[in-house]
C-alpha cells in the first residue's frame, strides 16, 4: 500500500465572525445571485459559435454558445424564435444579443436570446455555401427539374413588394413588349419576415385552380432590387427555395443585379440577372411579333401563290394533251357503227353455217319406228339371256345354302346335347368350362337338350346315398345323364318351374 508522507498537520482557518451570523437557504441565495447578474448584465452582445441546436415542442430554441475555450447555454422563447432573422444552425458563427440570467433549479446561467445575426459576411457565404450542397444532393437543383417557359403566356404571377421600382420596371416592360395579364402577390423583400411570405405567396399561386374566378398564372417571377448579402438573405433561406422548387408553375428568379446570385436562382427554371430582364424573358416584343407574323403571312402568301401558277401552268400542258370532247365521242359512235355492221354480217354467216350442218345431219338420221323395232328386238334378246342366267344362279345359291344348313346342323352344340350333354352358363350367358371358374353357392344357368334350369353351385361332391332316385321323361342313350354329371365336376342344386329338384 502506498504510504503517505508524514507532514505536519495544518489547523483550520477560523472564522472570527462566529457562530451567530445570519444564514441564506439555497433559494434565497439564487434569488440574489440572478438579480445581481440580470442587473449587472441585462444587455449583452456575443460572438460565438453555435452548437446541439434544440427546438422543444413548446416552440422554445435551446443551444450552447462556445468558443475555442468556454461555453454558454442559451435559450430563445418561442415568441422571439421565429422572427430572428438567422435560425439557429449547427457550427454556425453568430453575433447574439440578449441578456444574462441565472436558472436557479440547476444553478445554471445562460443568456436569453433577443437577437441573432450572422457573425461577418465570410460566416454567411460558408452557411450560403453548405446549404447549397446540401440542397443540391437532394435533387432541389437538377437540370431534369427545370420546365420550358411559355412562348405566350396569357396570365403572368409576380412576387415581390408592391412599394419598390421593380414591380413598376416589371409592368412598363411587359407594356411595351406585349400586353399581358399580370397578379401581383405583395410581401417583403428583406427582413426576418420576408422568406415566409415570399414562399406562402409561391404556393398560393400554385395553388389557384385552373377555372377559378381569378385565373392561374402561366408564369411566375420572383423579383427584388439590388443590395447586401444580408438584404438578398430571406430568397437564400431554405422555405423559399423549396416552394419555388416544388410550384408546378414555371418560375422566373430576377433578384438584384447580374453579380448577385442566391439559392432561388438554382432552383427556378430560369434566372434572370435583373427583374427587367425577368419581364423580356416572359413575353415577347409585340412589333417584333407583329413583323414576324407580317413576314410569314408574306411567305405565305408568296408559296400559295407559285403553287397556284405552278397548278394552272400544268394544267395548260395537260389540256393541250387532251382531245376535244365532242370528237372523242364522234369517233366511238363510228367505231360503235362499224362494230353492229360487223356483228349483223357474222350473225348471217353463223346461222347459214348452223343450217348447212343441220341439213346434213337430218340426212343421217334414220326413221324412229326404224329405230324402235331394232331396240325392241335387242330388248327381247337381252331378257331372254338375263332370265336363263338368273335362274342358274339362284339355282346354283340355293345348293350351296342346303349343304351350308347341313353341315351346321351337324356340328351344332344342340346335337351334342342331344347326346346326353348339359351346357353350364352364369346367368349373363357366359359358358362354364371348370368348376373353378365360379364361386360357390354362385347361381348357374344349366341348358339341357328340351330345356333349361336354374341352379347353385355347392362346395364338395355329392352324397348319391341320399339322392332319391329320379326318373326321367326320357330314357337317356348311352347313359348320357351320368356322362353329364361328370362333366359338370361339382354338386349342384337345381329348380324347375314347379319347384327345386336334385340334377346331380
Amino acid at each position: 500500500m502506498p504510504v503517505e508522507p508524514d507532514f505536519p498537520a495544518e489547523s483550520p482557518p477560523v472564522d472570527d465572525r462566529g457562530s451567530n451570523a445570519p444564514f441564506l437557504t439555497v433559494s434565497e441565495l439564487a434569488g440574489r445571485l440572478k438579480a445581481t447578474v440580470e442587473s449587472a448584465f441585462d444587455f449583452v452582445r456575443i460572438r460565438a459559435e453555435i452548437s446541439r441546436p434544440t427546438r422543444a415542442a413548446s416552440g422554445h430554441v435551446y443551444f450552447t454558445l462556445k468558443d475555442d475555450r468556454s461555453t454558454l447555454d442559451a435559450v430563445c422563447w418561442k415568441t422571439v424564435a421565429g422572427k430572428l432573422a438567422v435560425q439557429p444552425e449547427e457550427g454556425l458563427e453568430v453575433i447574439v444579443t440578449g441578456k444574462l440570467t441565472i436558472y436557479g433549479g440547476r444553478s445554471k446561467y445562460q443568456i436569453v436570446v433577443q437577437q441573432m445575426e450572422i457573425a461577418g459576411e465570410g460566416a454567411m457565404l460558408k452557411q450560403l455555401e453548405e446549404r447549397r450542397k446540401r440542397l443540391a444532393a437532394e435533387g432541389l437543383f437538377d437540370a431534369e427539374r427545370k420546365r420550358t417557359l411559355p412562348r405566350m403566356p396569357m396570365v403572368i404571377g409576380v412576387v415581390t413588394s408592391p412599394t419598390g421600382a421593380v414591380i413598376r420596371d416589371i409592368l412598363h416592360r411587359l407594356t411595351d413588349r406585349f400586353g399581358v395579364h399580370v397578379l401581383l402577390w405583395g410581401t417583403l423583400v428583406q427582413g426576418s419576415d420576408a422568406a415566409g411570405q415570399v414562399a406562402r405567396a409561391v404556393r398560393g399561386f400554385d395553388a389557384m385552380p385552373t377555372d377559378g374566378p381569378v385565373p392561374r398564372p402561366d408564369l411566375l417571377i420572383v423579383a427584388r432590387g439590388g443590395g447586401s448579402l444580408e438584404d438578398l438573405w430571406a430568397f437564400n433561406e431554405e422555405e423559399v427555395v423549396r416552394a419555388v422548387a416544388d410550384c408546378t408553375i414555371p418560375v422566373i428568379s430576377a433578384i438584384g443585379h447580374e453579380t448577385d446570385t442566391t439559392l432561388i436562382d438554382f432552383a427556378a427554371d430560369q434566372r434572370a440577372p435583373t427583374p427587367t430582364a425577368a419581364a423580356e424573358m416572359a413575353v415577347p416584343v409585340q412589333a417584333e411579333l407583329l413583323a414576324r407574323l407580317a413576314e410569314t403571312d408574306a411567305r405565305l402568301q408568296r408559296g400559295i401563290g407559285g403553287r397556284l401558277d405552278n397548278a394552272a401552268s400544268g394544267l395548260r400542258l395537260a389540256a393541250r394533251g387532251l382531245l376535244d370532247p365532242g370528237e372523242m365521242v364522234e369517233r366511238r359512235a363510228q367505231a360503235l357503227d362499224l362494230a353492229l355492221a360487223g356483228l349483223d354480217r357474222g350473225l348471217e354467216r353463223r346461222l347459214s353455217d348452223l343450217l348447212l350442218r343441220v341439213s346434213g345431219l337430218a340426212a343421217r338420221l334414220r326413221p324412229p319406228e326404224r329405230l324402235i323395232a331394232g331396240f325392241g328386238s335387242d330388248l327381247g334378246n337381252f331378257g331372254g339371256r338375263l332370265n336363263q342366267a338368273a335362274t342358274g344362279f339362284l339355282d346354283r345359291q340355293t345348293a350351296a345354302l342346303d349343304s351350308a344348313a347341313r353341315l351346321l346342323s351337324a356340328n351344332s352344340f344342340e346335337r351334342v346335347l342331344d347326346r346326353g350333354f348339359a351346357l353350364v352358363t352364369t346367368p349373363d350367358g357366359q359358358a362354364l368350362k371348370r368348376s373353378a371358374e365360379v364361386e360357390p353357392s354362385a347361381s348357374v344357368t344349366i341348358r339341357f337338350a328340351d330345356a333349361s334350369r336354374a341352379a347353385r353351385m355347392d362346395d364338395g361332391a355329392p352324397d348319391v346315398s341320399k339322392t332319391p332316385a329320379r326318373t326321367a321323361a326320357k330314357k337317356p342313350d348311352n347313359q348320357s345323364g351320368q356322362k353329364t354329371g361328370q362333366k359338370t365336376g361339382q354338386k349342384t342344386k337345381g329348380s324347375s318351374d314347379t319347384g327345386q329338384d336334385s340334377l346331380f
